[in-house]
């Protein structure tokens, strides 16, 4: 279901849903981050992914994604995830929150991006059941992000 020319397709284990970026830590903050988070409840939950679009202005989008159906339960979870990560020094993020799953990258130069975003416009999943959310460190490289799991917080 690709289409259009300078799309970096993501794969699979570099699908994701980010409920909040943190940045670069020192080992004593991500200490207390994985504590902080450890407090975190919230229920357990079902989502879809549907739908698509992008991201980036001025009429360069960098990003195509995909869309998270009802987005409610998602926002509530990264609500909870930011406060956690505040009262553990991290800064809370100011942007609003959109709950996505990124797709494919796109180079400046890339082209037939509309005929990829008409192609994944229809794009719809099955409800999923979201039991938890994980801690992941990334490490960037020539392919683009890998992501290890430092800790997984279940839900419920």
């Amino acid at each position: 279901m690709g289409g259009g020319v300078g799309l970096r397709w993501q794969s699979d284990a570099q699908l994701h849903l980010t409920l909040r970026f943190i940045g670069e830590v020192d080992r004593h903050q991500a200490e207390d981050i994985a504590v902080a988070l450890g407090r975190v409840r919230a229920m357990p939950f079902e989502i879809a992914l549907t739908g698509a679009g992008t991201f980036g202005g001025g009429g360069r989008p960098h990003s195509l994604w995909v869309g998270v159906t009802p987005a409610a339960p998602v926002a509530e979870l990264h609500a909870r995830v930011d406060a956690a990560l505040a009262r553990a020094g991290v800064p809370r993020d100011g942007r609003a929150f959109q709950p996505h799953v990124t797709v494919a990258r796109m180079r400046r130069t890339a082209t037939g991006i509309g005929e990829a975003l008409d192609r994944w416009a229809g794009f719809a999943t099955a409800p999923a059941a979201i039991t938890d959310f994980r801690l992941y460190e990334s490490h960037l490289g020539g392919e683009g992000a890998t992501y290890e799991t430092i800790a997984r917080y279940a839900l419920g």
